[in-house]
């Protein structure tokens, strides 16, 4: 018991009798623009990500290791 074409049809009807015309034209040509600002947003996203940064570095001052640390604030806790 499969669908057959003429319940296709009775439904295509009562959605353009419920909805109209215009409206279902405004809702597709409202798909068409957020499908074509998605695309444009991944092309922009593409062409900065391809283009070389400066690898960011981390100074580090040399001084007591966090291990000592964090036994100094233990014994200050207690």
């Amino acid at each position: 018991m499969g669908i057959s074409v003429w319940q296709i049809l009775i439904i295509a009807v009562i959605v353009i009798l419920l909805f109209g015309r215009g409206k279902i034209s405004d809702l597709m040509g409202d798909v068409a623009k957020g499908i074509k600002s998605f695309k444009k947003g991944m092309a922009e996203d593409d062409t900065a990500s391809s283009a070389p940064e400066a690898p960011k570095t981390i100074d580090h001052q040399a001084g007591e290791p966090v291990a000592a640390e964090k036994a100094e604030d233990q014994s200050k806790a207690s």
